[in-house]
């Protein structure tokens, strides 16, 4: 059965994105084979992309999950109905305001893989809902001091258990079970 991941690579002090939206923060940091090897077995193991639509319900080229590189099927949550896209060979489909209709529709296409849930409201939402397995989280070693939050909002405390832990040069790679 597939299981619900939030994945996301984050600021020290808990920020996916600068108070632009930017994410080129992330960028410039000593790698080691090791972080790629951890990032990549998460990867591997995705089977669909849950997220949300930009305003214009198009896909831009900064705007597609993983850059592209899954070729997995993805489930923009949105406000208004939107005919599918596809680009690049992936499939994007609009789901209008119910996020549990478009993590069920993603667990389908993804089979037994996993489906990440992308993007700090669609990720409280899911949380709030029950619909998270996991989190797993690369924390790269910058405070921005502001921007995106990925957890600010929550109207409830969640208990984590602690599933792995790793850090090798400059990422340190966290991943938690959801327990309520």
């Amino acid at each position: 059965m597939s299981k619900v991941l939030i994945h996301a690579t984050v600021s020290l002090d808990g920020f996916m994105a600068d108070a632009s939206g930017g994410v080129e923060w992330m960028n410039g940091f000593p790698v080691d084979p090791a972080d790629e090897a951890v990032v990549s077995r998460v990867v591997g193991e995705i089977g669909a992309v849950v997220g949300g639509a930009n305003k214009t319900q198009t896909i831009e080229d900064g705007e597609i999950p993983y850059g592209g590189i899954l070729g997995v099927p993805v489930f923009l949550m949105t406000h208004t109905p939107h005919e599918s896209i596809e680009r690049d060979g992936i499939i994007y489909e609009f789901v209008v305001d119910d996020v549990v209709e478009a993590v069920s529709a993603a667990k389908q296409a993804a089979g037994d893989k996993w489906v990440s849930v992308l993007g700090g409201s669609i990720s409280r939402q899911c949380l709030e809902k029950g619909l998270v397995d996991e989190i797993v989280l690369d924390v790269v070693p910058i405070l921005l001091g502001s921007g995106i939050s990925l957890f600010t909002g929550l109207s409830r405390q969640m208990r984590l258990e602690r599933i792995d832990t790793s850090g090798f040069a400059s990422e340190v790679h966290l991943r938690y079970r959801v327990l309520a």
